[in-house]
């Protein structure tokens, strides 16, 4: 049984920003809800920091929390990663510190109580520790949240408070790439309840093609509810592949229902843990139907001897003869990191700006981790790709997608 960790159902991401000799700490919080996953990725998070200050007013104690917060953080990581804790003077933390989470916090008029969290920046973080920051990475993975409660399960068809949580989460430090749908289009029409029931490969195929992903993750939660605003009892269960295979199943508990969110932050948790578990042990093998692709044909029509039935048809590349650019117009999918809302607007003009893209739209956005762009391009995936590695792209091709990284140094 887990206890909730604070009383309202709020949690807040507070990044960081130190100015030159600046003595005080300044944040602006950062309200999660529905509008997208929010993470803030390249970064290495500590959770479960108690601070417990006294100061001659509120203000201070916070600060001075925050401050000791981030001593504790770099401990902890520093043992993690090393083996012994290390330490950093303030300053020095000011610059690795990413961000604080605050997951319950009591603010007196001269005591300052919370739990808090700590996101260190990753580049940073690692060289003053001296151990790699890369992480190797699953394919991508398209994530469907599947939730039951009171006998009716919901997907993408609305919000939902376990879709919540795993907008909560961060993916940065999880070898899972996690393709995570914004709820918005066409996601309730094609990751609904229903369909996650569907076994088809080749529907799949297409559903996986559209989100430039390769498999399905299928985490489920079915709550229980003893009496309104009671206890609830969630039974996680963590789903993959397009026939729902299990990996593992748990129950966690909480007293009432402030402590939901709590409860499912910590089901995302032990799920996200269990799926790196099976990836590491080789258990999160793709289905071999799903990288079976329909075979081109290039037969042509079998020629008839029927003068009557033969009709000429207009060269379209004869002279004087109309082009019909939408003819050649094809739709491929671009993958694309999107540390922030201002990579999206700047990788579409980039796109846009090359001779013959028709249009760019983001279609699955994730913001910290890898979104889908739409591309219409009059030509095939190679001409793009070709026009897109001369403008400094590093360029990966698979069926129908390209997955596009900046260079060091490129425009």
């Amino acid at each position: 049984m887990i206890q909730p960790r604070f009383r309202k159902a709020l949690r807040i991401v507070l990044p960081l920003a130190f100015g030159a000799g600046a003595t005080a700490l300044f944040a602006q919080s950062v309200r999660v809800d529905r509008d997208g996953p929010v993470a803030i990725s390249d970064s290495f998070e500590v959770n479960g920091i108690h601070v417990d200050v006294t100061a001659d007013g509120s203000e201070e104690a916070r600060q001075d929390g925050w401050r000791i917060a981030q001593r504790k953080g770099w401990a902890m990581l520093s043992r993690r990663l090393t083996g012994k804790a290390g330490s950093l003077s303030d300053s020095a933390l000011n610059g690795v510190v990413a961000a604080v989470v605050v997951d319950h916090e009591e603010i007196g008029p001269k005591r300052y109580v919370a739990d808090l969290g700590i996101l260190f920046s990753r580049e940073r973080a690692g060289r003053l520790l001296g151990v790699t920051t890369r992480i190797a990475r699953s394919r991508p993975m398209l994530l469907v949240p599947l939730q039951w409660s009171g006998g009716v399960g919901t997907a993408f068809e609305r919000n939902t408070a376990w879709t919540d949580a795993w907008n909560r989460f961060r993916t940065a430090g999880s070898k899972i790439d996690y393709v995570r749908p914004a709820g918005t289009g066409p996601d309730p029409l094609l990751l609904n309840a229903g369909q996650v029931g569907r076994r088809g490969r080749g529907w799949w195929r297409s559903t996986l093609d559209q989100y430039g992903a390769t498999d399905v993750l299928v985490p489920q939660v079915r709550l229980r509810r003893q009496w309104p605003g009671g206890p609830i009892v969630a039974t996680f269960t963590a789903g993959h592949g397009p026939d729902n295979q299990r990996l593992t199943r748990f129950s966690l508990r909480v007293e009432n229902a402030d402590g939901l969110d709590a409860l499912l932050d910590e089901g995302v948790k032990r799920l996200d843990a269990a799926y790196q578990k099976a990836l590491n042990d080789g258990v999160l093998r793709l289905d071999p139907m799903l990288a079976i692709r329909p075979a081109e044909t290039d037969e042509k029509p079998a020629e008839t001897t029927d003068e009557a039935a033969i009709e000429t048809i207009p060269d379209p590349d004869a002279a004087g003869a109309e082009p019909n650019p939408a003819a050649a117009s094809n739709t491929i999918n671009i993958q694309y990191e999107t540390p922030g809302a201002t990579t999206v607007t700047t990788t579409e003009s980039a796109l846009r700006a090359i001779p013959g893209v028709r249009s760019a739209v983001t279609s699955s956005l994730a913001l910290g981790g890898m979104s889908v762009m739409q591309v219409r391009y009059s030509g095939n995936i190679d001409a793009l790709r070709a026009a897109l590695e001369s403008r400094g792209w590093q360029v990966q091709a698979g069926s129908g997608t390209l997955r596009i990284t900046r260079t060091e140094g490129g425009g």
